[in-house]
């Protein structure tokens, strides 16, 4: 049984989240923990003073309007999980539920669910928003991006690099979806030099092959961060695998570049994990 948890923002309630919660639990039963968070300011960020000086703020308020619809949210969160035999629990006090508050909670959950299209929607016009962007970095368990038209995957794509957090994410995948490591399972590298060989080729084909019993392995002459999310759509029904942000400044432009193009086009379900 794993433990889930699900993070709503304010007024939000992403179908997309609880389709994929309700899927989960038809595989295997979870127990689903319901966060609300209020609208809330910048002060609230995990990594506020990263944001650079003068952008415009995005500063929402709490009113009463919006805590009625927080108070309907649950409700119906309530409601669809009584009618889907899912054990849920659901965090009452949104008006103190900060995105700090979120942070700890995901330490102690096997995976946070997150709507990839609404989660503070308000904060920016394409994702992922800095409310959201901070959720991935921040994070302290693998994230499960859903979009709001959430179909079961029945494909694994592997975006594999060659880096520790693609390898750390693809051990987490097989740990807490063991049921879709029976689907068809490719794992991609792209590059920038044409090659037929994945980095560190045989110690990862030899991992995946332990997880992955229908595994194919395909080397990709292109720059990723321009094609690759181009590419996915030729691919129905699956589910994206890849390690998530790096620390360094380098990596971080290059991996938020990546997911941003994919989050941005082809709303698909994205596992990240990192470390």
């Amino acid at each position: 049984m794993k433990n889930v948890l699900l993070a709503f923002d304010g007024t939000h309630y992403s179908q997309g989240a609880v389709a994929c919660a309700k899927w989960m639990n038809h595989l295997q039963p979870i127990v689903l923990t319901g966060a609300f968070l209020p609208l809330s300011d910048y002060s609230n960020l995990w990594s506020y003073a990263g944001t650079v000086e003068g952008e415009g703020k995005f500063i929402p308020l709490l009113e009463k309007a919006a805590e009625d619809n927080i108070r309907s949210n649950i409700e119906r969160f309530k409601s669809v999980c009584a009618g889907n035999q899912i054990n849920y629990t659901v965090h009452q006090d949104f008006k103190d539920f900060t995105l700090h508050e979120l942070k700890r909670e995901s330490r102690y959950a096997d995976l946070l669910i997150l709507g990839e299209e609404s989660f503070y929607a308000e904060a920016g016009p394409e994702p992922p928003n800095l409310f959201l962007h901070d959720a991935l970095h921040q994070a302290e368990c693998p994230v499960m991006l859903v979009p709001e038209k959430f179909h079961p995957p029945v494909q694994n794509i592997i975006a594999y690099d060659g880096s520790a957090s693609a390898v750390y994410a693809i051990k987490q995948f097989a740990a807490l979806f063991p049921e879709l490591c029976k689907n068809e399972t490719l794992v991609v590298y792209a590059g920038h030099q044409t090659t037929e060989n994945l980095p560190d080729d045989r110690n990862i084909r030899e991992l995946c092959a332990v997880y992955f019993p229908r595994l194919t392995t395909l080397a990709m002459d292109i720059n990723p961060r321009k094609y690759f999310a181009s590419w996915l759509k030729d691919h129905a029904n699956i589910i994206l695998i890849t390690g998530a942000f790096g620390r360094s400044d380098f990596s971080r432009m290059v991996r938020e570049s990546f997911l941003s193009g994919i989050l941005k086009d082809d709303g698909l379900p994205i596992f990240i994990a990192h470390r």
